[in-house]
């Protein structure tokens, strides 16, 4: 069965990477909450999508430069009035749900990796018992490399369209294998039975990302990808328990 993970924690229906978005996720029919991380100018380690706050709340700044506190004081846009929690706090909501994490390891503002980062979150998940229950996820190949440096646990590329269409699913395959990268995750509008098949032949797990509304949900569903991650849980629950009852007929 094809496995949803909802995006930020539901941004379309609870906005963007909220506590009430996590603390409804943790009760929903689905597999995986995916989120984000950035660290804090104090060592702290924040869920949120952006490397500012600038976009999606009433602050603005990098978070990398911003304490905890100042990082806390703001209020996420369109969000019942949440603000950023910390990776420990997420990982407190999820302790005894039975939705596992799909951990985005994020990049500074410049794109850049963050250093040493990779090992505090690691560290900090097996600290909350949440480590062997998280996939983690990054666009960059050296995030993913500094993975499997840190951890043994899965690791996802996120391919974006300009990549995926420069170098050529055989390319990506080849980096993948290269990289010894387990699965691979594309944009939904960019996949379709070919490169899924390709993919799978090759020996990797095949995933899209991108699926918010009810066309791309079903292009997931139809392709049967692993796993798609999508910003409207509910819709995706849905619309996967009709998926099933036809395919199952």
């Amino acid at each position: 069965m094809t496995r949803i993970a909802s995006h930020r924690g539901g941004t379309l229906e609870f906005g963007d990477s909220t506590p009430q978005g996590f603390q409804a996720t943790a009760q929903m029919a689905v597999e995986e909450l995916e989120f984000d991380l950035h660290p804090t100018s104090d060592g702290a380690i924040m869920v949120h999508h952006d490397a500012t706050l600038d976009r999606t709340t009433d602050r603005s700044g990098e978070i990398c430069k911003l304490t905890e506190a100042e990082v806390r004081a703001a209020t996420i846009n369109y969000g019942a009035g949440g603000h950023p929690i910390s990776l420990d706090e997420l990982c407190a909501i999820y302790a005894r749900s039975k939705v596992d994490f799909r951990c985005e390891i994020k990049p500074d503002a410049e794109g850049r990796p963050y250093g040493d980062f990779v090992p505090r979150v690691v560290e900090r998940l097996a600290n909350t018992s949440m480590l062997e229950r998280t996939v983690f996820s990054s666009f960059q190949v050296a995030t993913l490399d500094a993975l499997a440096a840190a951890t043994d646990r899965p690791r996802l590329w996120l391919v974006s369209p300009p990549v995926l269409h420069q170098l050529g699913c055989r390319a990506v395959i080849h980096l993948a294998q290269s990289h010894a990268i387990p699965e691979i995750g594309v944009h939904v509008d960019t996949a379709d039975v070919e490169l899924a098949r390709m993919v799978n032949e090759a020996g990797i797990d095949f995933g899209c990302w991108g699926a918010h509304n009810a066309t791309q949900i079903k292009s997931a569903l139809t392709l049967g990808a692993k796993v798609f991650t999508t910003d409207r849980p509910s819709l995706a629950i849905a619309l996967r328990e009709l998926h099933l009852k036809e395919t199952a007929q």
